[in-house]
C-alpha cells in the first residue's frame, strides 16, 4: 500500500504529457454560416431576438458548436495522440466514461457567410479523483473556432473516464430525484394534487414553463399560476436508446409537448410504442406514480 501513491503519481505523469497535443484533425465548417440555420435554431429555442435577423444578422453565439458539426455521415478524425489517451485509461481498468460538462466562450460574434474553421487540443487531464460513480480522470479538450483566421469562439467538452465503483447485486433502480428550489417549489405541490400549474406574469399576463423567478416578457417579478388543461400535441420528439440506466428501461420516447396554452414542457409519452409517437399527436396529461416518493406528470398518446 505504500507504494500506491507513486503509482498514481507516475501514471498522471504518462497522463499529463498528452496534454496541449491535437484531439482531433483541423476541421472546416461543412456549410458557411447562413441564415437558414439561424432562423431554424431560433425557432426551435424560441428566441425572437431581433438581432439574428435583418441584413445585420448575427449568429446566436450559442449555436458556435453547431457549425463544427460533421453531421451524421462524417466523423471528426481523431488523433492517434487522443486515442492513445484514451486507450491508456481504458487498459488501466478507467473503461467507463460519462460526459460532465462543457463550456464556451465567445470573441467575436458570427455572420452569415463566414466559413469556419476548427481545432481541438488535448488541454487538460485532472489529477486522480474519486467520485460517486468511481474513481477517473477528467479529460478536457478545447476547440477554437476560428472566422477568417480570427478566433471567434472557444469550446470545451470535459469526459471523466472511470473504473466503476463496486456496486450492491441488487441495486436500487430509482429514478432521479427532482431538484426543487425557492423558485419552482410551487409547481411540484401542483404535482402532488394532480396539476399542472402553469407561471402567468401578473404584469403583461404572459404564460411561462419552465417556472422562472421573474418575467422573460416584461421583467415583472409578480406572477400568479393557471392550472393546465392538460391536452397538448407533441411538438418535438427523441428516442432514448443509450445510455442504460437501471432506473428506466430503454428504448423510450422523450417528448417537447406544446400545452393547450401554448408554452412547452418535456416529459415522457406513454401509451404508445415509442416507434409510433410522431409530432402533431395528441397526448393528454396524466399523473404516473414511479415509488413511494416520486410521481411525475407524463403524458399519453390519445390520437394519430
Amino acid at each position: 500500500m505504500s507504494g500506491e501513491p507513486e503509482v498514481h503519481e507516475e501514471f498522471e505523469a504518462r497522463l499529463k504529457a498528452y496534454e496541449g497535443l491535437p484531439a482531433a484533425a483541423t476541421g472546416v465548417g461543412r456549410d458557411l454560416v447562413n441564415e437558414p440555420m439561424i432562423r431554424h435554431w431560433c425557432e426551435a429555442m424560441g428566441d425572437t431576438s431581433p438581432a439574428y435577423t435583418g441584413p445585420d444578422a448575427i449568429a446566436p453565439p450559442t449555436m458556435l458548436q453547431a457549425w463544427t458539426m460533421a453531421g451524421l455521415t462524417h466523423r471528426p478524425e481523431r488523433t492517434a495522440a487522443y486515442d492513445e489517451l484514451l486507450t491508456l485509461l481504458d487498459t488501466s481498468g478507467h473503461d467507463a466514461v460519462v460526459a460532465t460538462d462543457c463550456e464556451q466562450e465567445y470573441l467575436r460574434p458570427l455572420r452569415p457567410g463566414d466559413r469556419i474553421t476548427f481545432d481541438s487540443v488535448i488541454e487538460s487531464v485532472s489529477a486522480r479523483k474519486t467520485t460517486k460513480l468511481g474513481a477517473g480522470y477528467f479529460v478536457t479538450t478545447r476547440t477554437d473556432v476560428r472566422a477568417g483566421g480570427e478566433l471567434a469562439g472557444t469550446h470545451r467538452f470535459r469526459i471523466l473516464k472511470y473504473a466503476p465503483a463496486h456496486r450492491s447485486s441488487k441495486p436500487v433502480e430509482r429514478r432521479p430525484r427532482p431538484v426543487v428550489n425557492r423558485d419552482n417549489a410551487g409547481f411540484w405541490e401542483g404535482v402532488a394534487r394532480h396539476e399542472l400549474l402553469i407561471q402567468r406574469c401578473t404584469a403583461c399576463r404572459a404564460l411561462r414553463f419552465p417556472w422562472l423567478p421573474g418575467c422573460n416578457a416584461c421583467g415583472s417579478p409578480d406572477w400568479d399560476t393557471v392550472a393546465a388543461s392538460g391536452e397538448g400535441t407533441v411538438y418535438s420528439y427523441v428516442v432514448m436508446h443509450h445510455p442504460p440506466f437501471p432506473a428506466f428501461e430503454p428504448p423510450y420516447a422523450v417528448g417537447l409537448v406544446e400545452l393547450a396554452e401554448g408554452v412547452r414542457i418535456v416529459s415522457n409519452v406513454v401509451g404508445v410504442p415509442y416507434d409510433e409517437v410522431r409530432i402533431g399527436m395528441a397526448v393528454r396529461l396524466e399523473f404516473r406514480r414511479y415509488d413511494e416518493e416520486l410521481e411525475l406528470p407524463v403524458f399519453r398518446g390519445v390520437g394519430p
